[in-house]
């Protein structure tokens, strides 16, 4: 059965004080529910009260994501400004202290921090997840063994998360170094079947490890409850424009991937330790660095990989609809990524206000 490949896309944004320009935790009550009468349960909280997450519909394609995920940036905007806040969308804040966020009051939230302690509260970061509908299981795992390969590709163009505490952190995406902390993150391991990642599943949650497949947080996983490959690894963008870009490029490449596999033919398979390079340089240098072509053992440009990306795609574009959502890759590779444009806004003003106030403008770029 060829599988649908329906969209979800979910956004979690910052809430910022408007004259400090910190984080500032939303009242619960007032924001959350407000949000929860306008958009359902299309808006929810996260573990910090200074994080709202927004998530759409399940969506037939990239025109229906694009339409709902502007709609919603527009109305929390509109939503946190009621509030006497800003909306922000960069995968960690400029200068917040982590410390001084409030978790939110939350019986599984409570858990992961009595379980993971200053782990979890340090996990001040906001990431764009992206589901792509697979129905078939057994399909849904050999695809996610061959979209490993794209993983740092797609964290190197969302790479939005440069400054930590006050500091440039010299990385492109901090954010996942600060996700790496957590257990069960980063690249999965190859799995042969559907039935051998269920075992693994049940191996730990007999063992107490788990107590469900949602505490599995690779940069892609099979989703537990919906029939999706969720893709984990971007920084949240600023502009909604890159997120239906990335959103456009992750169906994109899941529905090559099924077309290779449907023809019996693959794509080839690397490890996991071979990935993790890959994934080190994009948080490094996002799309400015080099990058390692296993297949061919070279290094090579990563803005000519991703290049090269576009064109292993092509082919399924147009089928999708999705050529003018796509293109936008090229205009994200002329203007840099979230990052680039942050460090230049500190370099041409040396005020790390400045950058926040940058991200809260072009967080609503676009949204007319």
């Amino acid at each position: 059965m060829k599988p649908s490949f329906t969209l979800g896309i979910e956004e979690e944004y910052q809430t910022v004080d408007p004259v400090s320009r910190d984080l500032r935790s939303h009242i619960h009550a007032e924001m959350i529910e407000k949000g929860k009468l306008r958009l359902q349960e299309r808006v929810k909280s996260e573990m910090h009260q200074s994080v709202v997450e927004v998530g759409t519909s399940v969506c037939a394609d990239i025109k229906e994501a694009k339409a709902e995920i502007k709609s919603l940036r527009r109305s929390m905007i509109l939503l946190a400004k009621e509030n006497g806040l800003r909306l922000a969308a960069a995968a960690t804040h400029p200068f917040a202290d982590w410390r001084a966020q409030e978790i939110t009051v939350d019986e599984r939230y409570q858990n992961i921090v009595e379980d993971m302690q200053l782990v979890a509260r340090a996990n001040l970061i906001f990431g764009l997840h992206v589901h792509v509908g697979i129905e078939d299981r057994e399909t849904a795992i050999q695809l996610m063994n061959h979209a490993r390969y794209f993983v740092p590709h797609l964290l190197a163009l969302s790479a939005n998360s440069p400054f930590w505490l006050g500091m440039n952190t010299g990385l492109m995406s901090y954010r996942c170094k600060v996700f790496d902390k957590f257990p069960r993150t980063n690249i999965p391991d190859y799995f042969p079947s559907w039935g051998e990642y269920e075992n693994f599943i049940k191996l730990l949650i007999k063992t107490g490890c788990i107590d469900n497949a949602k505490k599995i947080w690779w940069d892609i996983r099979p989703h537990p409850f919906f029939d999706t490959l969720e893709f984990r690894v971007c920084d949240i963008p600023m502009r909604a424009d890159e997120s239906i870009a990335l959103a456009a490029l992750i169906q994109a490449t899941v529905a090559k991937l099924y077309r290779l596999h449907e023809a019996n033919q693959g794509f080839r398979l690397y490890r996991r330790a071979l990935i993790m390079e890959n994934k080190w340089r994009a948080a490094r240098y996002g799309i400015n660095g080099q990058m390692v072509d296993f297949g061919k053992q070279v290094e090579l440009p990563e803005r000519d990989l991703i290049l090269q990306y576009l064109e292993f795609v092509d082919d399924v574009v147009d089928e999708l609809g999705s050529r003018e959502e796509i293109n936008y890759i090229y205009k994200m590779l002329e203007q840099g990524t979230g990052a680039d444009r942050q460090l230049r806004v500190f370099k041409e003003t040396g005020d790390i206000k400045a950058v926040v106030d940058y991200i809260i403008e072009e967080t609503a770029a676009g949204l007319d």
